[in-house]
Order: structure tokens, then sequence, then C-alpha cells
């Protein structure tokens, strides 16, 4: 059975490997081209891009795991994420695309903050880069802690492991297949395997609950109302004001995550935002929709059949290795690889950019030619994966928690300053600065010194907006470029 399934997998892997030296021979000659594909992606490339880069392996781990555990209260993560998504397209969307390229065709959101706020230039770009690369170690290794979960349930003992645990050698085989076609075709192959990792995992979220429950599971999975829990399927059971507040400030994340909007960035014209964002909300829709049943069927099934499911975070491996053929249980386990690599891919080639664009060229070849920044792009790519490697080693890593930390780094630091950058023509760079720092340093707080009490995205959140409005009224606007009209934005 096991064999079947790695035939899937490898070809798979092989595929995406593909796509990436596709890739390298398109647009890889510039930085342009291997950070941004050119700014020519088609609407629906963008959109599925941006949401399987967005969903990384919590979609199909950790959102699941949490419904199995704790029941359909938790579904409100899910809406808390597609309210803030749409917004996210409404209003960040076209204004990003357009003044990226009005403000010195930026590459990066570093690049682009320093354009709009020259006074504050080197601060910005060295600042937003270092929070980037911080949290995105930690991001990168939620989605390697996924695929080392991966193949520790699924092939344990099968694998030649090299005298590392099945956990570690999961992580390893993980990591360098994102690492080459990555490495190889830039933004672009990155863009490509997210577009056909979509439309996997869309698929796969789609069969595998409606499997469960009135497929070759059905007689032995059958009715989600049949698990014998109190208030499971009650969407209010236990949840407190502070308690839903946390849940649904999950989609606050959206406007910083630098991985996402960058996509925006991407987009081949401003007009064709619209139709990338109505592709991306609906792929979002469904694929949420099917990670909340896998969770739900998935203990119902459990239950009637009373399995023991250590993890809850591997409950789609577990029905995927019990309810399908080899070969499809291959084609699954790609689709929960490709929510993992989607992630990933986008998350090391941003860190790689700000590393490149905002260090490399900024402090030590302000003349490096283009060839030799894709060169040292590249190796930063590299660098920043065996860091991610580091932290995912313990393997009582957990996919949500970790993604939790980072979203809210993310969404605190960079949340903030985005809308007010690109929507408040008084914003000065004095109060970007402090929105940033002061974002990055709340949420950094809250979690070290377990505070709980709410998402540490809320009170850091709100703290950097405060600082951005105080700091900016302060300062005034000398020496800052200012912000478009909007008419411009729009």
């Amino acid at each position: 059975m096991q064999t079947g399934t790695l035939i899937s997998l490898f070809a798979y892997f092989a595929g995406m490997i593909a796509i990436g030296l596709w890739a390298y021979r398109k647009s890889t000659d510039t930085s342009e081209g291997y950070l941004l594909a050119g700014r020519n992606l088609p609407p629906a490339v963008a959109a599925l891009s941006a949401g399987a880069s967005d969903m990384s392996g919590w979609l199909l781990l950790g959102l699941p795991g949490a419904l199995y555990a704790a029941g359909l209260v938790e579904a409100w993560i899910g809406i808390g994420l597609f309210l803030g998504a749409l917004v996210n397209w409404i209003l960040v969307a076209p204004r990003l695309r357009q003044q990226t390229e009005a403000y010195g065709n930026a590459l990066t959101i570093p690049e682009f903050l320093a354009n709009r706020f020259p006074g504050k230039a080197v601060a910005l770009r060295v600042t937003s880069a270092l929070i980037i690369v911080t949290f995105f170690s930690v991001y990168t290794a939620a989605g390697l802690v996924g695929g080392g979960k991966l193949f520790e349930t699924s092939f344990a003992g099968l694998l030649p492991g090299l005298g590392l645990s099945d956990y570690m050698t999961g992580i390893w085989i993980t990591a360098l297949v994102v690492l080459a076609y990555t490495m190889v075709g830039g933004f672009l192959a990155v863009s490509l395997t997210d577009f056909v990792q979509g439309l996997i995992m869309v698929t796969a979220l789609v069969v595998m609950p409606l499997v469960v429950m009135f497929g070759s599971g059905g007689e032995g999975g059958g009715s989600i109302a049949e698990v014998p829990v109190e208030g499971f399927l009650d969407m209010t059971k236990g949840l407190t004001l502070l308690g839903f507040i946390s849940l649904m400030a999950w989609g606050l994340g959206y406007f910083g995550q630098p991985h996402i909007i960058v996509r925006f960035m991407a987009i081949d014209t401003v007009a064709r935002v619209k139709t990338a964002r109505n592709i991306g909300m609906s792929w979002m829709g469904v694929a949420l929709a099917g990670s909340i049943g896998i969770g739900i069927a998935g203990r119902a099934y459990v239950e009637r059949n009373a399995l023991v499911v250590d993890d809850p975070e591997t409950i789609f491996i577990v029905l995927a290795n019990l309810l399908f053929h080899p070969l499809i249980t291959g084609f699954l386990l790609a689709a929960l690889l490709a929510a993992i690599m989607s992630t990933i891919s986008s998350q090391l080639l941003v860190a790689s950019s700000s590393l490149t664009e905002d260090f490399y060229k900024l402090f030590l070849r302000k003349e490096a030619s283009e060839r030799e920044s894709v060169n040292v792009g590249r190796v930063c790519v590299a660098l920043v994966a065996l860091v991610a490697i580091v932290i995912a080693s313990d393997p009582d890593s957990q996919v949500l928690g970790l993604v939790a930390n980072a979203w809210a780094g993310f969404g605190a630091a960079f949340g903030p300053l985005i809308i007010l950058s690109l929507t408040w023509r008084r914003m000065t760079g004095a109060g970007a600065l402090a929105g940033l720092v002061t974002g990055a340093a709340v949420v950094m707080a809250w979690i070290a010194f377990d505070v709980g009490i709410v998402y540490e995205i809320v009170p850091g959140f709100i703290a950097a907006w405060i600082a951005i409005w105080a700091v900016s009224r302060a300062t005034g606007r000398e020496g800052e470029a200012p912000g478009l009209r909007a008419s411009e934005a729009a």
C-alpha cells in the first residue's frame, strides 16, 4: 500500500521540479523577473497562488485538528479569515499593485516603504527586513513540521532515514524539493506551482469529507451528529467574548502577510485585480468549508469505529490512509504537501528578497548586477531554509501554534502600516517606523510572557495603529513622499 502511495507522491515531486525548470528559462534574468515574475501574473494564477501560499499545512492539519478536538466552535477561525481576506482584496490589493509601481517600481514591501517614506528609508528597510526574516523562519518551520508529521505518520520505517528519524527525514525531503524549484525558478515557479497545488488542495478538501460521510467510510463514519461529545456541533459552546474576538481576529493578519500581499504586486494590471479577487475568494470559501468538514466528519468516523488518534492534527493523514486506494491516498497526501510546500516556497522567496534587496544591495554591493542579485537571492533561500529546519527539529511542535505566532507577528507589525501607508496621506516615516516596531514588540512580549487572555494579534494590531497615528500627528510631513490620492490609488 505504501509503495503505491509513494509513487504518487514522487510523481508530484517531479512535476513541481519540472515547473521550476520551465520557469528558470522564462523569468530569472532580472531581479524583477526572479522576485515578481515581471509583474505579469494572470488573475487566476495570482489568486490561487495567494490562496495556496496563505493556507499552508494548517488548512489540512491545524484547522481540521482544532475542529476535531474542540468541535464546531473553532470554525470561527475560518470565518474570521474569510472576512479578513475579502477586505484585504478590496482595500489593499488594487492600491498596493499601483503604488508599489508608482513609488520607484518597488520589488519588496521594505523597498516600497522606503520609497514611500524616504526620510526613514534605511531604518524602515532594515527593520522590516529583520521582522520578515525572523517571523518567516518560524512560519517556514511550521510548514516543515507538517512535512515531518506526514512522513512520520504515513511512512514510518519505510523511507531510508540516513540515521534520521522518520520525522526528520520528512522535514529534509520537504525542504529539498521546495528548494529545488524555488531556487531555480524564482517567483514564477512559486506562483505556477501554487496554482497547481491550489487545484490539488481544493479537490482533496471537497472529496475527503464527502467520502468519510457518504462513501467507503459511510457505514463506519455516517452522520456527524452522532459524535458523543456535548456541544460538539454548537458554535457557541464555551465561547466567551474574548475567545470570540481572538478567533475572529485571525482575519486581521491578512493585511500584513508579505508572502500573500506580494501576489497583489505581481498581477498584470490593476484592472484585473477584481477578477483575481473573485477567483481567490471562491477558492477560499470552498477550501475552508472542506477543512472544517474534515475535522467534524473525521471525529465522527473515529468515534464510531473506536479508533485512537494520538495527534488531532494528523486526522487528514489518518483518514487518507484508511479510506482510499493507495494511489488516491498518494494524491491526497500530495494535497497536504501542496499546502505545505506552496507556503514554504513563498515565504522563502520573500525572506530571500528582503535579505538580497534590503541588506546585500543596500549595504554590501549597491552596484550588484542583476545576475549577481538573482544568485545571491538563491543562496539566501537556502540559508533561511536551514534556519527553519533547525526550528522545526522538535517533533513535539504544533503546526497551528507556530502559525498563530508568526501570523500575529506579521499582522500586527505590517497590517496597520500597510493599510495606512496606502490610504492616509498624512502618515510619516517616523509613524511608520513606530508602528512597525510597536506591533512586533507587543506580539513578541505577549508570547514571551504568556499573557494569554486574547490572541496576541489583537493588542499588537491596536498598539501599532495607535503608534502610527500618534507619531505621524506629532512629526508632521517634512521630508516624506505624499501618498497618492484615493482616485489615483484605487
